[in-house]
């Protein structure tokens, strides 16, 4: 989605905790980083040789975020009447963060990326594999009424959900760099109250390795149990001022199959967006 565009429009001042930086749009400020520092070195590739030059350089991401971006994101959320709890505040957030990863910032950490993490990371990784969750699957089924929504045409994006299994990207970032670079995804996966950060067991080809994914909660307000039929018909129609949800469907589906990446869920919704197009004629 096109970061440079404006939230507007009208919304419930009610709304608490209930939309993600991917939903949000503006301009995005990057931390700084040293000089020296290459936040995705070469050696990255080392077992996905074919991925390189399709991952987004961390120090060229949007999503490379830091505090004084939510200034802004808070400005355009209050012009689009979403009043002050549209999001946790800086310590809530924090608090997940530290309950997450108590015992855990001395050592290295895996991420396993489903979605925009595995071609726009904005992270430190020194390692890239292959891998495969199993116990959740990929699914449209998190409700948006901003960017790509809007609350009379809201839009589904995707999300880990219970059962199936995934195949993936399973991430590595340095022990050195993992407090920092976790603060920095935090305020990017978790500034609302759509996701649940849990450590599973992913498989990759050179061994499993235990990874940190965030799965919907599906006591969220958000969670859409919706199945491929009703999911496009949704996103047939879903629309905000980011774009349409169609839009959003294909560029998803074409950055995952960029990557190799088979997924049935793409295919079951085109065929739902196939059929209601007959229907209509």
């Amino acid at each position: 989605m096109c970061q440079r565009e404006q939230i507007g429009g009208a919304a419930s001042s009610t709304v608490r905790h209930t939309y993600e930086a991917d939903d949000l749009a503006g301009e995005m400020l990057q931390m700084p980083e040293s000089q020296t520092t290459m936040l995705l070195p070469a050696d990255a590739f080392s077992h996905v040789p074919m991925l390189a030059g399709k991952i987004l350089a961390p120090e060229k991401s949007m999503f490379r975020i830091s505090r004084d971006t939510f200034r802004e994101w808070d400005r355009r959320a209050q012009e689009a009447g979403y009043g002050e709890n549209w999001r946790r505040t800086h310590e809530e957030r924090e608090e997940t963060r530290s309950r997450a990863l108590a015992g855990r910032l001395d050592r290295d950490l895996w991420i396993f990326a489903y979605g925009s993490l595995m071609w726009d990371p904005a992270l430190h990784i020194v390692e890239i594999r292959p891998a495969m969750l199993g116990g959740f699957h990929r699914r449209f089924c998190l409700k948006i009424e901003i960017g790509r929504g809007s609350k009379d045409k809201p839009a589904l994006m995707a999300a880990l959900d219970e059962g199936g299994e995934c195949q993936g990207l399973a991430l590595r970032i340095p022990a050195h760099a993992v407090d920092r670079e976790t603060e920095i995804l935090w305020m990017r996966e978790m500034i609302g109250e759509a996701y649940i950060p849990v450590f599973q067991t992913v498989e990759t080809p050179q061994g499993p390795v235990e990874a940190l994914a965030f799965v919907m909660d599906r006591a969220s307000p958000r969670f859409a149990d919706v199945g491929a039929e009703e999911a496009a018909r949704i996103i047939a129609v879903g629309s905000g001022l980011l774009g349409t949800n169609l839009e959003y469907l294909d560029n998803l589906a074409t950055h995952v199959e960029t990557l190799g990446i088979k997924d049935a869920v793409f295919e079951d919704i085109r065929s739902g967006l196939r059929r209601q197009k007959q229907h209509s004629l």
